[in-house]
């Protein structure tokens, strides 16, 4: 009588793979600074503050990739809404560095400028915990997850799935951008937050505080694939992907796939949280324009095209369209939008795996 041999468990990382993640660590966490604070800026290896900013600013991007490969590549979900929890992070940070600004507003007002502009006398009630740093980290957090859990345990309790999920998540950001841009919900209206001065007391526009929140940054990201990839490597992963190629017969083997989608959408919304609330004061603004659908699609597309199920490709991809975006913004700004276009029907008909998966057909 045979018996049934059940896959081992496969490790987070291989050994190379481990050696390329403590080079990126060492990257992120020490060469990255000393080139940029020890190396004279006339030397050819000294580090700019752009591409500090704009490398910052990419990992961000990056980690929403990396959410977005998460419920797409491994569990078939694909969202055109993840835009609004990376704006909720965004916005959650926003609040606080508003408080921290103080009287030092053009109005010299413990409130912020606008709301003195609309002759607001106190501050509303969602701005209660904004002054506390510990209270913003948990909000940063707490916000988009709770969001996304409401969402998703209507969503897929009623079984809505594939193109009909994806038109209500985009018209879920798009309702929240228009609640944004109303003056009267307190977020500033269509300016946002900008203007920020400090963070926990400390200015934001010195080298090293700059420097501080890229290597927070890329050891969140770098921690975010760690986390992923255990996720993937697990039981749990193994059942997502499973919900992803035959929901119905993961039903009969007597699994809910309810409750693995809303946890992994969840965690999902999450990190786009963290990835908002760390873009925010290296960007200096947050406005309701980071929730509109064009900003969510954009999220798929740089999951498409480094390559789904992968968990480097998504990296790999918001690093190539963004800085392509930065460049051809710059020289040809007219034809980004045509770029953009061109390169996502071009992935999708001729690269369905992406980047990583040509790499992988190649070697």
């Amino acid at each position: 009588m045979s018996t049934l041999v059940l896959p081992s468990k496969s490790p987070v990382l291989s050994g190379r793979g481990w050696s390329a993640f403590v080079v990126a660590l060492i990257v992120v966490c020490a060469v990255a600074p000393a080139l940029n604070l020890l190396v004279p800026q006339e030397s050819l290896f000294h580090l700019s503050d752009y591409a500090v900013g704009l490398v910052g600013k990419i990992m961000c991007y990056a980690i929403c990739a990396l959410a977005m490969d998460l419920i797409w590549g491994y569990t078939g979900i694909l969202s055109l809404g993840h835009g609004v929890f990376f704006a909720l992070g965004g916005y959650a940070m926003g609040m606080y560095l508003m408080r921290q600004i103080g009287t030092d507003g053009n109005y010299k007002s413990n409130l912020p400028d606008f709301m003195v502009f609309l002759d607001w006398k106190e501050l509303p009630w969602h701005w209660t915990f904004s002054d506390s740093f510990v209270a913003t980290l948990f909000l940063v957090v707490a916000v988009p997850g709770l969001v996304a859990f409401v969402f998703g345990y209507f969503a897929f309790r009623s079984r809505i799935k594939g193109v009909y999920f994806s038109i209500i998540t985009q018209a879920m950001t798009f309702a929240a951008m228009l609640l944004f841009f109303r003056n009267e919900t307190g977020f500033g209206g269509n300016n946002g937050f900008t203007d920020f001065k400090r963070i926990l007391s400390i200015p934001i526009a010195t080298p090293g505080m700059r420097m501080t929140l890229f290597v927070m940054t890329g050891v969140a990201l770098l921690g975010f694939f760690l986390l992923a990839r255990w996720l993937v490597s697990s039981k749990f992963g193994r059942v997502l992907q499973a919900v992803r190629d035959a929901e119905t017969r993961v039903m009969f083997s007597g699994y809910n796939p309810i409750g693995y989608k809303l946890t992994i959408w969840t965690i999902s919304a999450m990190m786009c949280g963290v990835a908002g609330a760390l873009y925010v004061p290296q960007v200096g603004i947050i406005n309701p324009s980071e929730m509109s659908p064009a900003n969510s699609i954009e999220i798929a597309i740089w999951a498409a095209v480094g390559g789904r199920a992968t968990l480097i490709g998504p990296i790999i991809g918001a690093f190539i369209v963004n800085g392509a975006k930065s460049w051809l913004t710059v020289a040809y700004p007219e034809f980004w939008l045509y770029f953009l276009g061109a390169l996502f029907i071009g992935v999708t008909l001729f690269l369905p795996s992406g980047v990583v998966g040509l790499l992988r057909r190649k070697k």
